[in-house]
C-alpha cells in the first residue's frame, strides 16, 4: 500500500508532515514520495481534509462478467448518456432557477451513474485490458496538443491483470 494525495482536497493543514516517519509527505510538488513511503497509513489517518488515501501497489483482477451482462450495462450507459444530454440542454435553456438547479443535479447524477456502469463493464480500471486497449487506440491521434508522452508512459507502467 502507498499513500496518495488529492491536491484539490488538501487544505494545507500539514498534519501529515508531522506523523510521517519517513518524510514521504514532505515534497516540493505536494505529492507523496513513493520511494520513501512505507505504507503505514499514519498520514491518511491524520489528514483532516481526507486528501490522503491509501492505494494498493497492485490491484486485484476484475471479476469476469457474462457478455449479456456487459451488453446490458452498455445499453444502460447509452440511456444515461442521452439523459445527460437532455438535462444539459434543459439546464442551458431554462429560465426557471429551480428547473436549472434540478436539471444540473440530475445531470451530475447521471454522470456518476455512467462512470459506475463503465467501471462495472470493465473500463476505468487502470489495470483492465479494456483500458489498456483504449490507451493504445490513443496512439493513433495526430493532434500535436494531445499528451502522447503521457499515454506512452501509462502503457508502459500499467500492465493488464485480467
Amino acid at each position: 500500500m502507498f499513500a496518495v494525495r488529492t491536491i484539490r482536497l488538501c487544505t494545507k493543514d500539514c498534519l501529515c508532515l508531522y506523523v510521517c516517519p519517513t518524510g514521504a509527505s514532505d515534497t516540493e510538488n505536494g505529492q507523496i514520495d513513493w520511494e520513501k513511503c512505507i505504507g503505514c497509513g499514519l498520514c491518511a489517518n491524520a489528514c483532516p481534509s481526507h486528501a490522503i488515501s491509501m492505494v494498493p501497489e497492485k490491484y486485484a483482477p476484475q471479476q469476469k462478467k457474462d457478455q449479456n451482462v456487459v451488453d446490458a450495462l452498455y445499453a444502460l450507459i447509452n440511456h444515461k448518456v442521452k439523459q445527460e444530454a437532455i438535462l444539459d440542454y434543459l439546464w442551458k435553456t431554462s429560465d426557471d432557477a429551480m428547473t436549472k438547479q434540478f436539471a444540473l443535479a440530475l445531470k451530475k447524477s447521471n454522470r456518476f451513474m455512467s462512470e459506475d456502469l463503465y467501471r462495472e463493464a470493465g473500463y476505468m480500471l487502470p489495470q483492465s485490458h479494456q483500458t489498456h486497449a483504449m490507451l493504445g487506440s490513443f496512439l493513433k491521434i495526430k493532434d500535436p496538443d494531445f499528451p502522447m508522452d503521457a499515454v506512452k508512459t501509462l502503457l508502459k507502467l500499467i500492465k493488464p491483470n485480467d
